[in-house]
């Protein structure tokens, strides 16, 4: 029994990092981070014309398509009220492909939340939730040991983290455009910027819980 406790718990540890990471993806796949974002007195104006509530509707639009929301030949054949298409033929290729990771992390998450509620029931039936809240707690630690590294990065050279992270996910320059691109309008590199910082924290955020509940289920005993 001790073996097949511990052979549960040890993934609750690797894997809270990436639980966390993805939880706060899939938050900032919903409207109140767009409505956030775009509203922020600092965030860059559109210099080609795209006023807040064009970027607010568009870029709700190109989420809805990312997570399924909106079919494939619909996204390709949309236009601006002026009749030029949303997004050129490269964008419309990027967009696909990012469509097609976004689902591969949904799914992660979704499998993940699934087998942390399965080990959680485990837990309680057999009376071991303090343990389950440690193995949460370490996991927590880790992931913020991993998540200021990685914020740290975005401070010290954010451009060379979003580059290498668009090399290693998306093949050849098929995620390079001009600035003129309506893709990039929408979605300047600020927006990236505060998009990885608003990740990181909100996994941060995250990280207090299973440690807060651990130093309380501590104390009561």
């Amino acid at each position: 029994m001790k073996f097949i406790k511990k052979l549960l718990l040890i993934p609750l540890v690797v894997l809270f990092p990436l639980l966390s990471v993805t939880s706060s993806i899939r938050l900032a796949l919903t409207p109140s981070f767009i409505q956030w974002e775009y509203n922020r007195p600092d965030f860059p104006l559109d210099d080609y014309g795209f006023t807040t509530a064009d970027r607010l509707r568009w870029a709700q639009y190109s989420i809805d398509y990312l997570l399924g929301k909106v079919s494939h030949s619909e996204f390709s054949a949309q236009v601006l009220p002026d009749g030029t298409p949303l997004f050129n033929p490269r964008e419309i290729v990027h967009m696909l492909d990012v469509r097609l990771l976004t689902d591969i992390v949904l799914k992660i998450w979704l499998g993940l939340c699934l087998f942390f509620l399965f080990i959680l029931i485990v837990a309680i039936l057999g009376k071991w939730t303090h343990a389950f809240l440690k193995a949460l707690r370490d996991g927590a630690q880790l992931t913020i040991f991993l998540i200021l590294a990685t914020l740290l990065a975005v401070w010290l050279n954010f451009n060379l983290l979003f580059t290498k992270f668009h090399e290693l996910f998306f093949e050849g320059d098929s995620w390079l455009f001009n600035y003129s691109d309506h893709l990039i309008r929408l979605f300047p590199l600020r927006f990236w910027q505060d998009l990885f910082i608003f990740i990181g924290a909100c996994a941060l955020l995250a990280c207090l819980i299973p440690i807060l509940l651990y130093r309380r289920r501590k104390t009561s005993d």
